[in-house]
């Protein structure tokens, strides 16, 4: 059976070094066995995906889960199920095509003003819906000292880049000496005004959040962190310390919460999860559509239902606990309204990107479901950019609207192939 928290903590000295946290990660069924009871289909899925994308989870995260409800918001962000392994409306694992828009090793220039530096591909926890699953915990994307350089060395060439966001991966699961490295070279750079990291710390391990990480991160202003909690169950004392410390040393903190089936995509939900971060001094930021990556089907939800959750907050709390709903597309993100939605062509949506390109995204309702809002019927031009989808999978051969003539992620023209910002 698994132990209580309470007979967790003391057993652990260390249980607030975030280093121990990091040292003695969940990433076998056995060990898993200490915090929940798996089911059978989580014993399955622990083996049949252990080729297809890794997982641990950090016994702080660990001990969120609810032990024997396998629809625990926390359990669904980070055990395997085997319905990963099933048939998806894609293969695709990179979306946005970030690779196509590297001209460095892991640092995404789409924009024209800013970068995403993929630093690292660590993490303290493995999400199930992770947008760049194709990269973290595989050897090849980690970064040699000459390859962070030659990043460095890329951007300190093109002076129209005044904003750099730190990612990965997470970048604070480096230790301050590397950060220092980092922060150092890049705040040499005069035209580099803004840096920002992307970091769950203070959802998955709120430890890293140390007093001397803060001192860093003083010294090299501005910096912003978003961060990226996405159920109320995660709104815990730990992580509203560390988001303190972080605020006691002048950084704002922003969160990026992604939109997931049955787990927070209902207006009671996201409400209580953006009221909780505004009590945290945190702003509730972007609101993301789950991206379209092969085996994550089961966490992703209908752009209506998105739409509709975003009505119904309107009105019912604090305008600055709402954050604004977004699709990242290869040709940058998409605010997912009426002003730039055009409406349902069968499994897709046609939207409009900022620099005018249609994009058609593959999203179809599941068969059965009612959207509880609806979107015009609409058809795509022949050329609109999308991702082609396996009608075998979808039965979407069936949809007459459908893009006759997709082009594919890559051959969108300058704007196509954006980072997560």
């Amino acid at each position: 059976m698994p132990r209580s928290q309470s007979e967790v903590r003391p057993a652990h000295s260390q249980w607030g070094d975030w280093r121990w946290q990091m040292q003695n990660r969940i990433h076998s069924a056995d060990a898993l066995e200490d915090w929940i009871d798996p089911t059978d289909d989580e014993r399955a899925a622990i083996e049949k995906t252990s080729d297809v994308f890794r997982w641990n989870v950090t016994p702080y995260y660990a001990q969120l889960m609810d032990p024997t409800d396998p629809s625990c918001p926390i359990r669904r962000q980070v055990v395997p199920t085997t319905d990963e392994l099933a048939g998806d409306i894609v293969d695709e694992l990179d979306p946005l095509d970030e690779t196509g828009h590297s001209p460095v090793k892991n640092l995404v220039h789409n924009y024209e003003d800013r970068v995403a530096f993929c630093v690292t591909a660590e993490c303290a926890v493995y999400c199930r819906y992770c947008l760049r699953k194709r990269m973290v915990g595989d050897a090849s994307y980690f970064m040699r000292t000459d390859e962070h350089q030659a990043a460095i060395d890329y951007i300190a060439e093109h002076d129209e880049i005044r904003d750099v966001l730190l990612t990965g991966g997470d970048p604070l699961t480096f230790n301050e000496d590397n950060l220092e490295w980092l922060l150092s070279r890049l705040r040499a750079i005069d035209h580099v005004e803004l840096i920002r990291f992307g970091t769950r710390m203070p959802v998955k391990l709120p430890y890293r959040i140390t007093e001397d990480l803060c001192d860093l991160l003083e010294r090299y202003h501005p910096i912003w962190i978003n961060t990226h909690f996405n159920h109320p169950k995660e709104l815990t004392d730990e992580a509203a310390a560390a988001i303190d410390r972080l605020k006691q040393a002048g950084v704002p903190v922003g969160n990026q919460t992604v939109l997931l089936e049955g787990i927070n995509d209902d207006p009671d939900t996201m409400k209580a999860l953006n009221e909780g971060l505004v009590r945290m001094r945190v702003r509730p930021y972007y609101l993301y559509q789950a991206q379209v990556i092969g085996g994550t089907a089961h966490m992703r939800t209908p752009i209506e239902v998105g739409m509709h959750l975003m009505r119904r907050l309107r009105g019912r709390t604090s305008g600055f606990a709402i954050p604004t709903y977004v699709l990242d597309t290869p040709h940058g993100k998409v605010p997912l309204n009426r002003s730039y939605v055009k409406g349902r062509a069968g499994a897709y949506v046609l939207m409009e990107t900022y620099d005018g390109t249609l994009w058609a995204e593959p999203n179809p309702v599941p068969d059965g479901m009612k959207p509880p809002l609806q979107l015009p019927t609409v058809e795509c031009p022949a050329d609109v950019d999308t991702i082609p989808i396996r009608k075998e999978v979808t039965g979407a051969e069936t949809n007459e609207e459908e893009p006759t003539a997709p082009v594919s992620a890559g051959e969108g023209g300058a704007g196509a192939g954006r980072s997560l910002e």
